[in-house]
C-alpha cells in the first residue's frame, strides 16, 4: 500500500515542481531581451539618432529616433517582448521612405537600457518617452501610438492618459493572462502571473482612432484575442484588418504597412 501511495504521489510532486518552475521563471518567459547596444548608423540608418531617457530611479532607456518629414506625424513605438532595437531597424527605413517619423524606446535591459523590465516600469517609462518626444518638438497631435505584440499592452495604457492622433496595435491581446491561460491550460496562471497587461481594462477609455492589424495564422497571439480587444474598444473610427496566412509579426509581408500608412494619412 505504501508503494502504491508513493507512486500515486509522483504526478502531484511533478505538478508542484512545474508550478514552482513557472512561478520562478515567468520573468524570463515574459521578457527575452537582446541586450546589445548598437549605433543605428552602423546599420545604415544615417537619419536615426540614439537618445537616452533617464528615469528617476537611475535607469537609462535607450531610444532611436528617425524624425518625420515636414507635415508628417511620428510613431511612438513600443516593441514586443523579444529582441531589441536592432530587430526593428528595417521598419525605420520603411517609415523614412513614407516620410513618417519613428521613435522606439527600448525597455529596461533591452538594447543597452539599464534596469530590469516590469509592467509598471514599462508603462511609466513609456510615458517618459512621450514627454521626451514632445520635448524634441513633436506636438502631441502629431504623435501616433504604436504597439507591437507585448507592446500593445503598453500602448493601450499610455493612450488612456495622453491624446495621440491615433492608436495602432499590431497583434494585440485582451490580456497577457489570457495568453498564458491559453498556452498553459493545465496551470493556474491567472493566479501566478505578475506581468498581466490587462488591456481589456483600459481599451474602453481610449477615444482616439484605432487600427488593429493581426495575422489569422498567428500562433503566438491567436487572432481571437485581438478581436476580443477590438470589440471592447470605444474608439471611433476603429478598423480591424486580418491577414490570411500571416503568422505572428508577419503582417507587413501581407500588406499591413500600406494599410497603416493610409490610416495615418486620414487619422485626426
Amino acid at each position: 500500500m505504501t508503494l502504491i501511495l508513493e507512486i500515486a504521489a509522483i504526478p502531484a510532486v511533478l505538478y508542484i515542481a512545474v508550478l514552482i518552475g513557472v512561478a520562478l521563471g515567468q520573468h524570463k518567459l515574459t521578457y527575452i531581451p537582446n541586450r546589445r547596444r548598437i549605433p543605428p548608423a552602423s546599420l545604415g540608418l544615417g537619419h536615426v539618432r540614439e537618445h537616452v531617457i533617464e528615469a528617476p530611479d537611475g535607469a537609462e532607456l535607450v531610444a532611436w529616433h528617425g524624425p518625420a518629414g515636414p507635415g508628417k506625424p511620428t510613431l511612438l513605438y513600443f516593441h514586443g517582448n523579444g529582441g531589441g532595437l536592432i530587430d526593428r531597424a528595417p521598419r525605420f527605413e520603411l517609415y523614412r521612405k513614407a516620410g513618417i517619423g519613428l521613435f522606439i524606446m527600448s525597455y529596461r535591459s533591452y538594447s543597452g537600457s539599464t534596469g530590469v523590465p516590469s509592467e509598471p516600469d514599462n508603462v511609466a517609462d513609456a510615458h517618459r518617452a512621450w514627454d521626451y518626444l514632445v520635448s524634441l518638438g513633436v506636438a502631441p497631435e502629431d504623435i501616433v501610438l504604436y504597439g507591437e505584440s507585448l507592446g500593445t499592452g503598453v500602448a493601450v495604457q499610455v493612450a488612456t492618459r495622453c491624446r495621440p492622433r491615433a492608436l495602432i496595435l499590431e497583434a494585440p491581446y485582451s490580456s497577457l493572462v489570457d495568453i498564458g491561460a491559453w498556452r498553459f491550460p493545465y496551470l493556474p496562471v491567472r493566479l501566478l502571473m505578475k506581468a498581466r497587461y490587462e488591456s481589456m481594462r483600459y481599451i474602453g477609455k481610449v477615444k482616439t482612432p484605432l487600427l488593429v492589424v493581426h495575422g489569422e495564422a498567428d500562433g503566438i497571439v491567436p487572432i481571437r484575442f485581438g478581436r476580443k480587444l477590438f470589440a471592447a474598444a470605444a474608439s471611433e473610427p476603429k478598423r480591424f484588418v486580418a491577414y490570411a496566412g500571416s503568422g505572428h509579426m508577419e503582417t507587413y509581408n501581407h500588406g499591413a504597412f500600406d494599410e497603416i500608412v493610409q490610416f495615418i494619412a486620414v487619422a485626426q
